[in-house]
């Protein structure tokens, strides 16, 4: 009779397991209480909220934000994001998304506990650089979809385009899609999903932006550089480049920043430009944010709330129905909503964000412009009263 070998690996694996179930099963530490409070008349579902790293106290390092976790009053475990705000590779902040209803206020518990290691249906956000498509950058949600252009789009040779639009596509699914469009290359026809129906050209087309003075609008060419800062599942932050251009005889140079939440239509914008020597813009210079002026476009200016809507037909296919694009603003911020080249403009002292987003009467959110329009009214009515955030200790 043969005797199998003697396995001491196996004891020594089953110790190293039990110990591993042992560290698992360690409680979790208690870091604080995370207070939201709505002041406003308007319930706040899904909304995201970004904690920094500062305020979660002096023993939270940035590698340790992977491993924060924060459960509502009913003990449901949040999903929540660490954030890179900085392109430093290390995380500065935290997000999740919140239910407080009107004039009320919900709390939240944080603890430290296992890292937790997202799954790819967690994401409702998406966005990257697509070289094969001529430098697109594109970014969606389960909502919207958008995209701007890059360098090599300027020289292709079939249909060379120089412009610093925001191109919008209409999804009718919470699928994120961008992938697969771009892998079949045929996202202007309607395979179920929808696609690129939406001509922006030389334009702003849904959010472009650009500086104002004189009277005159002065845009960059394609961007140059991109990065992605964070990259979900809730919160998309990403950051363009672009070349130095001259603004009525200045040469200005900008970074654009853009996040878009999960669950919204809109995108935030942030540019920071300064001229070629590293200081800052005249002060008679003002920042703009345009929409294309479409012959099909009705356009709704609207100075006191800091919006400005269009709607147009989708007309260049075959029953695609509507699209209504709409920029909103701090009002404090707003001086006019000219005309140029056009677009209707909205200008502004800056540095300031602003949002632009998009409503389908083929969504299945908005069957009208009224519906839209109750959307966009909303939406700055939430920027105009912000939640209110308090993080305090054990």
């Amino acid at each position: 009779m043969i005797r199998p070998a003697a396995r001491p690996w196996l004891a020594l694996g089953l110790v190293f397991s039990a110990s591993l179930l042992s560290a698992a099963a360690e409680p979790p530490v208690a870091l604080g209480r995370i207070v939201v409070r709505n002041d406003s008349a308007i319930a706040r579902q899904g909304e995201v909220v970004e904690i920094p790293l500062a305020s979660l106290g002096p023993s939270i390092k940035s590698a340790d934000l992977a491993r924060v976790h924060v459960t509502d009053a009913r003990s449901r475990d949040l999903l929540v994001q660490p954030m890179d705000l900085t392109g430093d590779h290390y995380d500065d902040a935290i997000a999740f998304q919140v239910d407080v209803a009107a004039n009320g206020s919900a709390e939240y518990k944080v603890t430290q506990g296992d890292k937790r290691a997202f799954r790819p249906e967690d994401f409702r956000v998406y966005g990257r650089f697509v070289r094969e498509r001529f430098d697109d950058f594109a970014w969606e949600n389960d909502k919207v979809a958008f995209r701007m252009y890059g360098e090599a789009l300027e020289t292709w040779e079939q249909e060379p385009l120089t412009s610093s639009t925001v191109d919008a596509w209409v999804k009718r699914t919470p699928r994120l899609v961008i992938d697969r469009w771009y892998h079949v290359d045929d996202y202007h026809h309607d395979h179920g999903e929808r696609g690129d129906f939406y001509s922006a050209g030389k334009s702003r087309g849904c959010g472009g932006s650009g500086l104002y003075a004189g009277g005159r609008l002065f845009t960059s060419k394609n961007f140059r550089r991109s990065r992605v800062l964070s990259r979900g599942p809730i919160r998309l932050l990403f950051e363009l480049d672009y070349e130095t251009w001259d603004v009525a005889g200045v040469k200005v140079r900008e970074t654009k920043r853009v996040s878009l939440d999960a669950g919204s239509n809109f995108a935030k914008f942030e540019s920071l430009y300064t001229t070629a020597e590293g200081s800052a813009l005249p002060a008679s210079t003002l920042h703009a944010a345009g929409i294309k002026k479409a012959k099909s476009g009705a356009f709704r200016i609207d100075i006191p709330g800091g919006v400005v809507r269009s709607w147009e037909t989708l007309d260049s296919y075959a029953q695609d129905g509507h699209l209504g694009c709409a920029i909103v603003i701090d009002p404090s911020r707003l001086v006019a909503t000219p005309e140029a080249d056009g677009n209707v403009l909205l200008t502004f002292r800056g540095p300031a964000a602003y949002y632009a987003g998009t409503g389908w009467d083929r969504s299945g959110d908005f069957r009208n412009v009224a519906d839209f329009d109750a959307y966009v009214n909303t939406f700055a009515q939430k920027l105009a009263s912000p939640l209110r955030i308090e993080v305090t200790g054990n």
